[in-house]
């Protein structure tokens, strides 16, 4: 006499409890190691993220990304690309992430850019202590600049190299610690460089303080390609990532 009705209340409360599974969260529970892959793309920035002598990308960018991946239901999978093959990976879809300094113009069609900032990384024109402070511009004119091969420049820094009245004899080489030699080594007039590179090789080498002229200080923030399947849709799940890591107290930044 008593089933009937537990059997309708049973029958009452299913429909209740199937439209509260589905308005659950978008994302799908999944078995450790079974989250879908994500490219990132990188280019080396010590000690932020660089490429370890096992091919493996490390720093505290890297753990900042895979911790933000994981929580929007992703494993990522880092490549070290050069700037312009990155851009142009972003740009068709083969890297889908990148956590970089937003406002690229050649990115600006082809890309969206999270809410939040993970911190800030300053570029810098690095020259001898015995070198008197230059006037910017107009005491570069002539002057041989070290630069790092892969690098991108934002405007600032962009505008005087593009400058023709400027000048600028540009000397390029393929590590932090190099153009420091050469600047030491007065193979060069001044260094421009992001500064925490910069100093990391000056630590490892032991090399003395360098006196500089601040150019840009930029935010990073987590950039997506347009192609990257739904887009928008992934762009809101690694805000949201970030909200719910911040909201339990995790440290969410570059250090």
């Amino acid at each position: 006499m008593r089933r009937r009705p537990l059997l309708s209340l049973f029958a009452s409360l299913l429909p209740v409890t199937l439209a509260h599974a589905l308005s659950g969260p978008a994302q799908p529970a999944a078995a450790p190691g079974a989250e879908p892959a994500l490219q990132v793309g990188y280019y080396e920035f010590p000690p932020y993220i660089y490429t370890d002598e096992g091919g493996a990308a490390r720093g505290s960018g890297a753990e900042l990304v895979r911790r933000l991946a994981r929580q929007a239901g992703y494993r990522a999978e880092f490549r070290a690309l050069p700037s312009a093959r990155l851009y142009q990976a972003l740009q068709d879809g083969s890297v889908q992430l990148w956590a970089g300094a937003p406002g690229k113009p050649e990115l600006a069609d082809s890309t969206l850019e999270c809410e939040h900032v993970l911190g800030y990384v300053s570029l810098n024109l690095y020259r001898l202590a015995s070198r008197p402070a230059p006037r910017l511009p107009q005491d570069l004119s002539g002057s041989r600049l070290i630069l790092i091969n892969g690098y991108s420049y934002w405007k600032a820094a962009t505008q005087l190299l593009d400058d023709p009245t400027l000048k600028l004899e540009l000397h390029r080489t393929s590590t932090h610690a190099a153009a420091l030699q050469m600047l030491l080594r007065g193979r060069g007039d001044y260094l421009l460089d992001y500064q925490a590179p910069v100093e990391q090789a000056q630590r490892e080498a032991g090399m003395p303080e360098l006196a500089y002229e601040p150019i840009s200080h930029l935010p990073v923030k987590l950039i997506l390609s347009r192609r990257a399947g739904d887009a928008e849709r992934l762009r809101r799940r690694f805000d949201l990532a970030y909200e719910q890591l911040r909201a339990a107290g995790v440290r969410l930044e570059l250090n």
